[in-house]
C-alpha cells in the first residue's frame, strides 16, 4: 500500500462488492488468510481488543482491528448482524473494511467487507480441517445452510477430496433444495434425519448458525470426530454441548478472544493451542485415532487485513474502484 505523496494530492479508494467479487479467488485468500495465521503466531501481525456489542435496534456491533508493523499494514472492520436486513431483503451480517496508512493515519482503502469476512472465515475453517481433521474423512454434517455455511462446506470439499457423503440440518430440520443443489456434483448430500445420529456418524462436524444453543448431545460426538465451530462469535452464543471441550483437544485462532466470545468463553480454563503455531511449525501436533479436536473460530483482524491488502493492491495493478480526492 502506497499513500498519496502530498496532502493535497491524496486520493481514497471505494471497492464496492461487485469489483470485491471480481477481484476475489478462493486459492488467494487462502493464502492470505494462511498468512495472517502465521504473522500472529510470530506475534508480527498484532490483534487489538475486540469491541462486540448490542444494539437497540436489536443488531450487534462490532469492531476487529490491528497491524503489521513491518509491512504498513493498519486498518479495521466495523461489521456485526442485524437480523431484520433480512425483512428489506438484505444480508442480515454487514462488513466495512478501511486500510489506513500508519504513517500518517489517513485512510487509504473502504472496501465492502462482506465477500471478504464470507469467503476468508470458510479458508480459516478450511485451514482448520486441514490441519486438524482424519485425512481420510469421507461423511461431514453440517450445521446451518446460511451463507457461512455454504463457503465453509465448499471449502471441506475443496480442501479435502476424500469426503463424499454430507448431511446438514438447517434451521427448520427439513430439505433445502437451494442448498443441495449448490453441492449435488461434488458429494452425496442430504438433510439429516436425526442430529445425533448424523453427528455420531460423521467425521467432520461443522457448525456455522446464529449460535443460539447447543445442536446436539455431548453423547453424539465420537472419539476421532472433528469439530469447526463458526456460530459463537459474541458473548452469550454458542454451538456446542456442555462438557464436550473438556473431552477435546482445543484449537483456536486467537486465546483472548475464544475465551471472551468464542466457544471457549463456557469454559475458559480449558488448554488450547492457536492454529497459527501448528501452520508456522512452532507446535507439533499428530492426532491420536480416538482424538476429538475442536477448532473455536472468532475470526482474526489479521485475516480481514491481508484479505484487504490484496485486493488494494490488485486494485491498483487494474484500475479497478472509484478514486475519490481526499486532500488533508
Amino acid at each position: 500500500m502506497t499513500p498519496s505523496t502530498s496532502p493535497a494530492d491524496a486520493l481514497l479508494l471505494l471497492l464496492d462488492k461487485h469489483q470485491v467479487n471480481a477481484l476475489l479467488s478462493p486459492d488467494d485468500v487462502l493464502q492470505a488468510v494462511r498468512e495472517a495465521f502465521v504473522l500472529h503466531s510470530g506475534r508480527e501481525g498484532r490483534v487489538f481488543p475486540v469491541v462486540r456489542e448490542p444494539l437497540s435496534t436489536g443488531g450487534v456491533f462490532g469492531i476487529k482491528s490491528g497491524d503489521v508493523q513491518a509491512q504498513g499494514l493498519l486498518g479495521f472492520k466495523a461489521a456485526g448482524f442485524w437480523p431484520t436486513n433480512r425483512q428489506r431483503g438484505g444480508e442480515p451480517h454487514q462488513a466495512t473494511i478501511l486500510l489506513v496508512d500508519p504513517a500518517t493515519g489517513r485512510p487509504l482503502c473502504v472496501i465492502d467487507g462482506n465477500a471478504i469476512t464470507t469467503v476468508r472465515t470458510g479458508a480459516a475453517g478450511g485451514l482448520g480441517l486441514q490441519q486438524l481433521a482424519r485425512p481420510e474423512s469421507t461423511r461431514l454434517c453440517i450445521f446451518g445452510t446460511g451463507v457461512q455455511a455454504r463457503i465453509q462446506l465448499d471449502f471441506a470439499l475443496r480442501l479435502l477430496p476424500s469426503l463424499r457423503e454430507v448431511f446438514y440440518v438447517g434451521t427448520d430440520g427439513g430439505s433445502n433444495a437451494a442448498f443441495e443443489e449448490n453441492f449435488a456434483a461434488r458429494c452425496s448430500i442430504a438433510p439429516a434425519a436425526d442430529r445425533n445420529a448424523a453427528v455420531a456418524q460423521s467425521d467432520i462436524v461443522i457448525t456455522a448458525t446464529p449460535g443460539g444453543g447447543a445442536l446436539f448431545d455431548l453423547e453424539a460426538v465420537q472419539p476421532g470426530t472433528h469439530l469447526n465451530c463458526v456460530g459463537a462469535d459474541t458473548r452469550g452464543k454458542r454451538e456446542l454441548p456442555e462438557g464436550l471441550l473438556a473431552r477435546a483437544r482445543l484449537f483456536v485462532d486467537d486465546r483472548t478472544q475464544a475465551q471472551q466470545i468464542g466457544e471457549t468463553q463456557w469454559a475458559p480454563d480449558t488448554p488450547n493451542t492457536e492454529l497459527g503455531d501448528l501452520l508456522s511449525g512452532k507446535t507439533p501436533f499428530a492426532r491420536a485415532p480416538g482424538d476429538i479436536t475442536v477448532f473455536d473460530m472468532t475470526g482474526l483482524a489479521l485475516q480481514d487485513l491481508t484479505v484487504a491488502r490484496l485486493l488494494h493492491e490488485r486494485a491498483n495493478a487494474t484500475g479497478t474502484g472509484t478514486r475519490l480526492a481526499w486532500p488533508w
